[in-house]
């Protein structure tokens, strides 16, 4: 709060400063303003077609938001490019040359200009503008062309800065803005630009397509003559290796094999069975048995064998032919023959004595039949089986060669559809007109609000909020300690009491206390001193068995007021009917000697010890001395000088020196040492620096006898409302 009341007063200080500065700018601002021109804006606005499900395929409407926005942005960073731009500015100074109301009034370097050479001008620009070229500021000539249309402010630059293209928020409309001083100019801008843009993206647009629907059709013809060689080379193949299905022949073979190997696993299996079972009956007959059924059986058998002949080539076929049911009639047919045959041998010995045995006979010819045929049959099996083995391995080498071709063809027809659709999609588009397109066209501009009164407050305020920002850097890089609270926190020293700057050209203290002077500056000054007077009274605090104290009064730099304020002081304290001697202890600036004329100086006193016949000067007795310089114990030792001292305690009530600032370092602090309160004096307004620090920490280090600082020439806007205490209860 207190750097708030601070800041308020710097402010209040220089409020003429912070008033007439926003007037003047104010002032400037409408002289500078007034003749500005009248703006007028013309909008247009162009359907691009992106986003506008009426003029897109179904199957490019869904796009996404991000897509879309890069095409407004091309689209719109198109329609700023400079050679779209030159367009406008020749049709803008074509116009002002060939009509009898220009939009601008011709500049100095066509006024200048002859007819003739006016009339080589235009036709420069319509040349320029035919031809769609730009200009080329190093050639010469065309430098020219440049300066006029700078001189009209027509370039590619100036139409860009008055010149805006957006997007209308999510719609499919770009919006096209010109300001510009005429109505007519805006909207001719406006309108022209919008055609140029169109005409330059529609031409590019077909330009691309065209070139794209050519590119696309060669590359279908490439993609399609690779297809059709695949595919021969293919069909070549399977015809040299007389292959027509290889994926059925494969099935089928594998098929096959693996039949031949089910039943080469029967035949087998069959085989030693029958042999065992043959084998087991056999072992039931002795020799002679044995010689007689086989004698007896003789032309059987031999019909039996021929039944069994024609058994296996039947058999072979029905192998050969994939076992093919056509053959298993006969096959059937034969065992049936072959049955009865065995029956019929069977028949022939039942009034054998060996009728007994006679099943087993009839069972041993069954299985010998059977394990023929099984033995036959594998023997078979494994032929055809290795057969169809080497057959099916001469298909492998096919199955991978066929396989890459077909693989070929299958990759060739995915890039021939791919490049055919895009052929159709691009054939499609090349067909449609250009969806880009002007809608709206732009009328003469609307005039704008005028922008001048806004302009004139805006710099009032500017100007008002720059000088209190000005003021604000000032006070907070503005470390001068003006107040005695801002003394007591900084130094963290009591203060005793203030002063304010006296502006009087001449002081009379008994004016003050007699209550003569009516000036409320001089009031306040009386209650200042008294102020002080009361806390330099409570910190005097006398010694035992002594009359009076010796104080010295002391600051850090010369000319801070320590004269006059000791001299108010001093005739302070006389109101008060106390007895005061007044030294005048700097022997640099003796002041008080040269103000009071005093006769009666301190180099006498110290080697005498006599006062003599010393006169008081309104109630206060002054000691000056002569002005040489040195310092007091070089007038005097310090047992004497303290000496000396005490008698002066002894005759008055109140001894006050004037010492010299602590700048003089030791003859400063040689009063300090025979006095018994120093107290110091701070002029307002300054700033401390290291030197001044350690000023204050010599007076803080005098252990209690400095008493404290009385701020002097405070400045009148300070006034912080005195308080009967300022002592350490300032210090936070």
């Amino acid at each position: 709060m207190e750097e708030l009341k601070k800041f308020y007063k710097l402010l209040y200080k220089y409020r003429f400063v912070i008033v007439s500065v926003p007037i003047i700018t104010i002032i400037i601002a409408f002289f500078l303003v007034r003749n500005l021109e009248d703006q007028y804006v013309a909008e247009g606005q162009i359907a691009t077609g992106i986003v506008d499900e009426t003029q897109v395929l179904s199957n490019t409407a869904d796009k996404q938001e991000g897509s879309v926005i890069r095409e407004f942005s091309n689209l719109i960073e198109i329609m700023k490019l400079q050679k779209i731009v030159n367009m406008v500015s020749y049709q803008l100074i074509i116009h002002d040359l060939t009509s009898d109301k220009p939009f601008r009034e011709w500049s100095g370097k066509i006024k200048d200009l002859s007819e003739v050479d006016r009339r080589k001008l235009l036709n420069s620009f319509k040349r320029k503008f035919s031809l769609r070229e730009p200009i080329n500021r190093f050639n010469d000539d065309n430098k020219n062309l440049y300066d006029v249309l700078k001189s009209m402010n027509y370039t590619s630059e100036d139409i860009l800065d008055n010149l805006s293209a957006d997007r209308l928020e999510n719609s499919d409309f770009i919006s096209v803005k010109y300001t510009s001083e005429t109505p007519e100019l805006s909207a001719f801008v406006v309108n022209t630009e919008c055609t140029e843009f169109v005409t330059y993206y529609t031409s590019i647009l077909k330009e691309n397509q065209t070139k794209a629907v050519k590119f696309l059709s060669q590359k279908a013809q490439q993609k399609s003559d690779t297809l059709n060689k695949n595919v021969q080379a293919l069909k070549q193949y399977k015809i040299k290796n007389r292959i027509i299905n290889l994926q059925e022949q494969s099935r089928k073979m594998y098929e096959l094999s693996a039949e031949y190997e089910r039943r080469e696993q029967e035949a087998e299996k069959d085989i030693i069975s029958l042999k065992s079972t043959i084998s087991n009956i056999d072992k039931q007959f002795d020799p002679n048995q044995r010689r007689y059924f086989e004698a007896s059986l003789t032309k059987i058998n031999q019909a039996l064998v021929q039944t069994k002949k024609e058994l296996g080539i039947v058999t072979e076929k029905y192998v050969q032919s994939g076992f093919d049911e056509s053959y298993k009639t006969s096959i059937d047919s034969l065992m049936d023959i072959m049955n009865k045959q065995i029956l019929t041998a069977s028949d022939k010995y039942i009034d054998n004595p060996l009728n007994q045995k006679r099943d087993l006979i009839t069972k041993k010819l069954g299985l010998q039949v059977e394990y023929d045929i099984a033995r036959y049959s594998l023997g078979l099996l494994k032929r055809e089986l290795a057969d169809m083995n080497n057959r099916f391995d001469k298909l492998v080498p096919h199955e991978a060669v066929i396989q890459s071709l077909e693989r070929k063809i299958d990759i060739s027809s995915k890039e021939y559809l791919d490049i055919l659709d895009k052929y159709n999609d691009a054939s499609l588009e090349a067909s449609l007109t250009s969806r880009l397109r002007q809608v709206q066209v732009a009328n003469p501009g609307v005039e704008l609000p005028s922008k001048k009164m806004l302009l004139i407050i805006l710099s009032g305020i500017i100007s008002f909020v720059f000088c209190l920002l000005v003021f604000f850097i000032i006070f907070y890089f503005d470390n001068k300690i003006g107040t005695p609270r801002e003394l007591a926190q900084i130094t963290e020293i009591p203060v005793l009491g203030k002063i304010n700057r006296v502006n009087s050209t001449s002081l009379a203290l008994k004016e003050i206390w007699s209550n003569l002077h009516s000036n409320p500056e001089m009031q306040e000054l009386k209650k200042q001193l008294r102020s002080a007077r009361y806390e330099i009274s409570r910190e005097m605090v006398p010694k035992v068995n002594t009359k009076g104290q010796v104080l010295n009064i002391t600051s850090m730099n010369n000319s801070e007021g320590k004269t006059l304020l000791v001299a108010c002081i001093a005739y302070s304290y006389v109101v008060i009917s106390k007895k005061v001697l007044l030294i005048d202890g700097n022997f640099d600036h003796p002041s008080i000697t040269e103000n009071s004329n005093s006769k009666f100086f301190i180099e006498d006193y110290l080697k005498s010890g006599n006062l003599g016949s010393a006169e008081f000067s309104a109630g206060i007795m002054v000691m000056g001395n002569k002005g040489e310089d040195k310092s007091l114990f070089e007038i005097a030792d310090e047992e004497t000088v303290k000496q000396r001292f005490d008698q002066l305690r002894s005759e008055f009530d109140l001894i006050l020196v004037e010492t010299p600032s602590l700048e003089t370092l030791s003859k400063a602090k040689e009063w300090n040492s025979i006095s018994d309160r120093v107290m110091g004096v701070f002029e307002a307004n300054q700033s401390l620096t290291t030197g001044k620090k350690q000023h204050i920490n010599y007076l803080k280090s005098l252990n209690g006898q400095f008493i404290g600082w009385v701020i002097n020439k405070v400045s009148a806007e300070t006034n912080i409302k005195t308080e009967s205490n300022f002592n350490a209860n300032f210090i936070e």
